[in-house]
């Protein structure tokens, strides 16, 4: 359990990394208790992701303690677990602002700090870019040391093995720590096992014989009978090894990570030998480790909202109405009871898309395969053709990751599956790597491609049945992060017409074409000019792809001015429409159309709301936007 006390004694004299290599073992000890009760108390208070920071204090000490840095490369993998190094490097007195605007960011980022030499936020990037920053040294004559930390998440994504792959043939001094904090596996981590990963990593190892033959010493009489039996009791310890070393690494591990006594002399034997090629070090963690409240919890308080220290409850409003996520998973298991041909895919993301709901009611249909969105696809694929229904349910930010696949896997050969489009257009606190922005404009450029945005959680419903219903080609809905607009749902739900928008409102003069979730501030800024008697027309154009063609020509014809909106950046619906008007000549002499897409650069992290002001697309930019145009 944390500590009622928050005063530091030793975290406050750590300014620079250097001076947590000036302490003792025993003084480092505390030290990482210190940050990790300071962590606890910053995101208490701010929300964050916690469990996994948590999990990596001894660690994080241990790395910044035995390491150069920040001239040696030190690089966490996706970044949720880089809490305790942004306290150690510099940045305790900014934690309160984190994730939030003008604050720190949720994650490493290379603008914020000497100490991040790479960005992340995406997961599986670390070996890559550390072998990068390695062979960099190597071209520079540089003695500095390059090391990923990496969960064993991360590592179920093809990019970290593609990434070994080539450093296992390039033979670079690169350190890979493997931070296993969800073992599949229950090899043994105590006294023995740290003997001899430490002997292992030692300058003097040069044979897995010599190893047996100092192991046989300390093991009974039975099993030390023979050089042979102690050989293979050490291959039995490190055998989950077999296929990093196949790769080219050396492995060492696995290691309590929460030990530094164990932790230090083997980073240590580790950073001293640069003659030994890639070293991955296994090392076992406990997410939530050292708060009781994030231990007992069923996600280790992987990402948590403000909440009480003393009972770990966390703070939400309990009168929001549904989330868009729950509005899509409960919508997809009311007609999986009646289509057992529907089957669901997330990619390591089962509570974030509402999928652990499905899977409860459908295990057998329901597929999780891990970190790996672009297998994810594929698969999906492989499914369609053999005429089952998936829907893969995978954030915007992260489906970026499978493009090819989307158009050479699945929209070439015309399979039909369904895209679920969670955290779609700006997300708040984790900013710009998780920012929907580009969906619109990289899948409506695909041929045949059906494309639609829910303006409310009823569209979104009537979305997911349309989308089961589409059997012919690929189709895709997206829908926003957070709670829904908190309409009552209809009793009644039927599948949209393809191609077709609706009139919400009908006007004079000037016309907002929303498609998705800003149709809401559209008509809130229509209401607003309402009372400076302008009569605005606001139109819900549902699809992207195909377009309403004849509602974008009625629109165009009636009207002076025509506004598009989208939560995505240039080249998605307003380009589209924009094409429409131009090839068929539609735009009269006195009539105008612009677009209101996201600005030419990454928003980081705010409010939403603060977010949607920051890219002109809240009530009063419209507003001020019309009446530019009016001018």
């Amino acid at each position: 359990m944390v500590s009622k006390k928050h005063n530091s004694t030793v975290l406050d004299k750590i300014t620079i990394t250097s001076d947590i290599r000036s302490l003792d073992k025993e003084t480092l000890k505390i030290l990482a208790n210190e940050v990790r009760n300071e962590m606890i108390k910053s995101v208490s208070q701010t929300g964050g992701h916690l469990g996994a920071g948590l999990g990596v204090v001894e660690l994080t000490v241990a790395l910044h303690y035995v390491f150069n840095t920040p001239y040696d490369r030190l690089i966490f993998d996706v970044g949720h677990q880089s809490y305790p190094h942004k306290i150690l490097t510099g940045r305790r007195n900014k934690m309160k602002s984190l994730r939030q605007e003008k604050g720190l960011s949720g994650f490493t980022k290379r603008a914020e700090s000497e100490y991040d030499p790479f960005g992340a936020a995406h997961a599986s990037t670390s070996i890559s870019a550390a072998l990068g920053m390695a062979a960099a040294a190597e071209l520079n004559n540089e003695d500095r040391r390059s090391i990923a930390v990496i969960g064993d998440g991360a590592m179920t994504a093809g990019m970290a093995y593609e990434a070994m792959n080539n450093a296992g043939s390039m033979k670079l001094p690169l350190i890979v720590i493997l931070n296993d904090n969800d073992m599949s596996i229950a090899p043994p981590v105590g006294a023995m096992s740290a003997y001899l990963s430490k002997l292992i990593s030692s300058s003097s190892y040069r044979s897995l014989r010599e190893v047996a033959s100092q192991v046989a010493k300390r093991l009974p009489k039975p099993l030390a009978n023979t050089a042979k039996k102690a050989e293979e009791y050490a291959r039995g310890i490190v055998t989950g090894g077999t296929l990093f070393e196949e790769l080219g690494f050396y492995y060492i591990g696995p290691i309590d990570g929460h030990n530094l006594d164990h932790l230090i002399p083997i980073l240590k034997n580790i950073r001293d030998k640069k003659e030994q090629g890639p070293v991955l070090v296994h090392v076992v963690t406990h997410k939530g480790h050292g708060y009781i409240p994030a231990e007992q919890s069923s996600d280790k308080f992987h990402g948590v909202s403000k909440f009480n220290i003393v009972t770990g409850t966390q703070k939400k409003n309990k009168n929001a109405p549904p989330s868009y996520t729950n509005i899509f998973a409960d919508t997809l298991i009311k007609i999986a009871k009646k289509d057992k041909k529907i089957v669901a895919i997330t990619a390591a993301m089962p509570s974030g898309t509402g999928l652990d709901k499905f899977e409860k009611i459908f295990p057998n249909r329901f597929f999780d395969v891990g970190i790996a969105e672009q297998h994810a696809v594929t698969f999906a694929a492989g499914l369609a053709a053999e005429g089952m229904k998936p829907f893969a349910a995978i954030y915007s930010t992260f489906l970026q990751r499978a493009y090819d696949q989307i158009v050479h896997d699945v929209a070439i050969q015309k399979l039909p599956v369904r895209f679920a489009i969670d955290r779609a257009g700006l997300v708040g606190a984790d900013g710009a790597t998780h920012a929907g922005s580009f969906d619109i404009a990289y899948l409506a450029n695909i041929p045949k491609m059906v494309l639609m945005a829910a303006a409310d959680e009823n569209e979104l419903r009537r979305m997911v049945i349309t989308a089961a219903a589409i059997n012919d080609r690929p189709s895709a809905f997206r829908y926003p992060r957070g709670a829904s607009i908190g309409l009552k749902l209809d009793s009644e739900v039927k599948p949209l017409t393809i191609g077709k928008g609706r009139i919400i409102k009908n006007g004079k003069k000037i016309c907002i074409l929303s498609f998705g979730a800003r149709l809401y501030e559209s008509i809130k800024a229509a209401e607003i000019l309402s009372t400076e008697n302008y009569n605005i027309t606001i139109a819900d154009a549902r699809f992207c792809k195909p377009l309403d063609k004849q509602l974008i020509k009625k629109l165009i014809s009636n009207h002076e001015i025509l506004i598009t909106i989208e939560e995505g950046v240039i080249g998605g619906f307003g380009s589209h429409v924009m094409q429409y008007i131009t090839d068929n000549n539609l735009l009269l002499n006195n009539s105008k159309m612009q677009s209101i897409v996201f600005p030419d650069k990454f928003i980081d992290q705010a409010t939403p709301e603060s977010m949607y002001k920051m890219a002109k697309m809240d009530s009063i930019s419209i507003v001020n936007k019309i009446k530019s145009l009016l001018k």
